[in-house]
């Protein structure tokens, strides 16, 4: 029996669903007897996919950069900052597999794999519309305000939650294999989910009170660091629900596998913005997205995430006065 590894963006809503669309597809389309099974890949200082993180079969990873391995046979991604190295790339460009692909113009990677599924494949799956809807509402931060970002109040988004706070492997793949074939409102209700929402919950709202007395607001130009507290897995829109008439934030957390900095764009703002963030990240060995991304440095490298924050808030600082006079 073929045994299919699905490498995913782990504790991040977008990653989980692009897990959840490919291997629907896989078994509708490819071989239906597979077995497939989920591994979440968190991005870390200067990281490479290790050779024993993929299986004896088939490959496949979602949502993350890619790897030159000959054991990947399957890759899709919408990052702009897609791959380590020149060689990566050069390498994926030289493919003829006909099952890898990238296209940064994709809010989000779970809209990707529909659309390749459907166009390339010929493989519909209209059941999981709702899905794909909400991967990219809540990947390319295309909500209405802050506070339904923050408020969470659709099913969609209390499943963000879950994913993205949830330190527990097993209960993130089993809402994979859960969102394949139910819909959001059905698996949120779930009773181990259901709990595990409201733990979390609890804590969300806390985490907003931390962030309310650590976080300013300078030019334009949001800055925390709660590399103090257990606010890896914040919601990252509760900066600019803080502070609504803000353009960026720049933030650093503290994990036992990372230290990181993470710069966004605020999704409402009103006010021109010209900084690529994917591009000002990568100077420093992170990436992403032109409106937001990250950096990892070794979890014991916090001081030098620290001095990177540090610099990337006084570059926006400087690009919006210059912008803005």
């Amino acid at each position: 029996m073929k045994k299919v590894r699905v490498l995913y963006h782990d504790n991040c809503f977008d990653g989980v669903s692009s897990a959840a669309v490919f291997s629907r597809f896989y078994k509708a389309h490819i071989n239906a007897g597979a077995v497939i099974e989920y591994e979440g890949l968190t991005h870390k200082a200067g990281q490479h996919i290790a050779g024993e993180q993929f299986g004896d079969d088939e490959n496949v990873i979602v949502d993350f950069k890619y790897s030159a391995s000959d054991k990947l046979t399957w890759w899709f991604d919408h990052h702009e900052s897609a791959f380590l190295s020149a060689q990566d790339e050069a390498h994926f460009r030289r493919d003829t597999s006909g099952h890898k692909f990238h296209d940064p113009s994709y809010k989000s990677c779970t809209k990707f794999i529909a659309h390749i599924t459907r166009t390339v494949f010929n493989c519909p799956m209209p059941d999981l519309e709702d899905l794909v809807h909400w991967a990219d509402i809540i990947d390319g931060a295309q909500f209405p305000n802050a506070q339904t970002a923050v408020e969470l109040k659709e099913p969609a988004m209390r499943l963000m939650l879950v994913i993205e706070a949830s330190h527990d492997p097993e209960l993130i793949h089993r809402i994979i294999r859960e969102i394949q074939d139910k819909p959001l409102s059905q698996v949120i209700e779930l009773p181990e989910i259901r709990a595990t929402f409201d733990k979390l919950y609890a804590h969300h709202f806390d985490s907003i009170e931390i962030m309310r007395r650590l976080t300013k607001c300078t030019n334009g130009v949001i800055e925390f660091d709660v590399s103090d507290h257990d606010l890896d897995g914040y919601n990252k829109f509760i900066p600019y629900y803080l502070f609504p008439d803000s353009v960026y934030s720049v933030g650093v957390s503290h994990s036992p596998v990372r230290a990181k900095v993470s710069v966004g764009t605020n999704p409402w703002t009103k006010r021109e913005h010209r900084q690529n963030l994917a591009r000002l990240c990568e100077q420093y060995g992170g990436g992403g997205h032109a409106v937001v991304a990250a950096i990892s440095f070794k979890p014991n490298e916090l001081d030098k995430a620290r001095e990177a924050a540090h610099e990337i808030a006084r570059k926006l600082q400087q690009d919006l006065k210059e912008n803005h006079g």
